[in-house]
């Protein structure tokens, strides 16, 4: 059994449709915000929690849209699965990096990310955000 690591993260889309990707300190991976869910939580609690520890974002539950459970290796500790309970969270709200956030990039659907990814950012959840941004309304 690969050792688990259970997150809540935000698909965060801005006005113009750009998505924001984050990087913690002393690591070189974007991804989304978001983070380990706590003994007791809902992945929507965690979800609210850390968006306003990480990027001073207050956002209401209800404002995320659930997308569904991703799974890819994890970023930044090796021989771990992180299992994300992803959410569309749309924001016009100003994001300022906080915590353990040293930098934030928004990103354009059409927009190659030169930047190192995640890997379930890169496999997973851009294509996701890619195709939901372009779809028809």
């Amino acid at each position: 059994m690969a050792n688990i690591i259970r997150i809540a993260a935000a698909l965060l889309i801005d006005p113009q449709g750009r998505t924001l990707l984050v990087r913690k300190h002393g690591t070189e991976a974007f991804m989304q915000p978001g983070g380990k869910i706590d003994a007791g939580e809902t992945p929507v609690q965690a979800l609210v929690r850390e968006l306003h520890e990480e990027l001073g974002l207050a956002i209401d539950p209800d404002q995320a849209r659930y997308l569904g459970q991703f799974s890819a290796p994890a970023a930044n500790e090796p021989g771990f699965v992180v299992q994300a309970e992803l959410f569309r969270v749309d924001s016009a709200a100003t994001v300022t990096p906080a915590a353990e956030i040293e930098e934030v990039q928004w990103l354009a659907a059409d927009q190659t990310a030169t930047l190192p990814l995640a890997p379930l950012t890169r496999d997973l959840i851009l294509p996701l955000y890619r195709e939901a941004v372009s779809a028809p309304h």
